[in-house]
């Protein structure tokens, strides 16, 4: 792996920032204690900080030693609702609440970058590191968005980056457009008539035609669309009946929806919502649909993605950057950074085995041999994207060289 010189001396702080993260993990829009850790480090290196930014949000405002534009350079900080499994002396001390996909390390990541950047200043602009709350579920960047992020920092570009287990460690992967999916969900209650499970013809079966829609949904994905064009729509929940004896009056299905493209999304949502009512009238009970759009796609804008394509090859060679990767039907909130600002997101290698642990697994631990790497990329991004002595148009990264092997 190939890691700036600079950054190599903060491996093992960035590691202990990782550790204290992780043993700490909180969830969505409560991140109070993580905002308190990352704003005191951020004013420890001589950052302007910002707290506050949708409730728990934190923002650092680095200036260069030159003028030119504004890039921001983001990480997520929310942990989920899930059980640790692990055993390591940095498990977390906060039973049902985990760090099981590595938000701890996207932070301690870009504290580590923060940190370099306001040491040296060697760029010409102004780079705001954000640290965003609730990218689980909750969309956090969607409440950045609608709370003035960019009408309070004149922040034209934006930059993203996740570790990626199954990823060859310390390699990247990113492509021009969608990289990943829009995120929907629904829940249906289908609402019949209890009788006893002796005697069904007294009753309408909610738990029978909740099966039934179960295997009818499938159908969209297989039937309705374009077999060159992606969808997923998985049944996640079924909620139904409390004993043997009784068919219960009412069965909830949940589940959500992936896909990349408006059109396959508008679909999707119109074949769910005849399904659901079609069944429910097969079986004589009556159905309530609720759906809702989350996140939008993942998409990458053309210049941006060009500049994070030669800063990780300037780090680790084009040979260690993939840029056609299959899409992930995984979805992630940076999405709305990129509807309000032309944004570049890349996934970096965590390995394969016990350090690559699948995301969201409760055996899941951040690699922290990648550490260097993912702060290294931030450090070129910031070359590439404001370089001195060169026009500061974005469209024209320069080019540096200064990985260490």
């Amino acid at each position: 792996m190939s890691v700036l010189a600079e950054i190599a001396t903060l491996h093992e702080t960035m590691r202990g920032w990782r550790h204290h993260l992780h043993a700490h993990p909180e969830t969505a829009f409560e991140e109070v204690d993580t905002a308190a850790f990352i704003a005191e480090l951020l004013q420890s290196f001589g950052i302007e900080v910002h707290t506050g930014l949708a409730k728990t949000g934190v923002v650092g405002i680095i200036q260069g030693r030159e003028p030119g534009p504004w890039i921001g350079l983001r990480a997520d900080m929310d942990a989920l609702d899930v059980h640790e499994a692990n055993d390591f002396p940095h498990r977390s001390r906060h039973p049902g609440k985990m760090h099981a996909c590595g938000h701890d390390g996207h932070s301690a990541m870009l504290l580590g970058a923060a940190r370099h950047l306001a040491e040296t200043r060697d760029f010409a602009g102004t780079v705001a590191v954000i640290f965003q709350p609730a990218e689980e579920n909750e969309g956090g960047g969607r409440v950045l968005v609608e709370e003035g992020l960019f009408e309070r920092f004149p922040i034209e570009s934006v930059y993203g980056l996740h570790n990626w287990p199954g990823l060859p460690e310390g390699h990247f992967a990113i492509r021009h457009g969608p990289q990943m999916a829009a995120y929907d969900i629904f829940e249906i209650t289908l609402n019949g008539r209890g009788a006893h499970a002796g005697m069904p013809h007294l009753g309408r079966d909610a738990l029978l035609a909740a099966g039934h829609l179960i295997v009818a949904l499938q159908s969209i994905a297989s039937r309705n669309i374009n077999p060159l064009d992606a969808l997923v729509v998985s049944v996640t929940q079924l909620h139904g009946g409390d004993t043997w004896n009784v068919l219960p009056q009412q069965a909830v299905l949940r589940g959500t929806v992936r896909s990349f493209s408006p059109a396959v999304q508008n679909l999707a949502e119109q074949r769910i919502r005849e399904i659901t009512h079609g069944v429910a009238a097969t079986f004589g009970i009556e159905a309530d649909l609720r759906y809702e759009r989350r996140y939008p796609p993942t998409i990458n804008a053309d210049a941006p993605t060009r500049i994070a394509i030669a800063a990780a090859t300037a780090l680790v060679g084009a040979e260690r950057v993939e840029l056609d990767p299959v899409p992930s039907m995984g979805a992630e909130d940076f999405a709305f950074l990129q509807q309000a600002r032309p944004g570049a997101y890349i996934w970096l290698g965590a390995g394969i085995g016990q350090l690559g642990c699948v995301l969201h697994n409760p055996g899941y631990d951040f690699n922290d041999e990648v550490l260097g790497v993912g702060a290294s990329y931030w450090v070129q991004v910031v070359r590439h994207a404001l370089p001195f002595g060169t026009p500061t148009s974005q469209t024209q990264p320069a080019e540096v060289s200064e990985a260490q092997p």
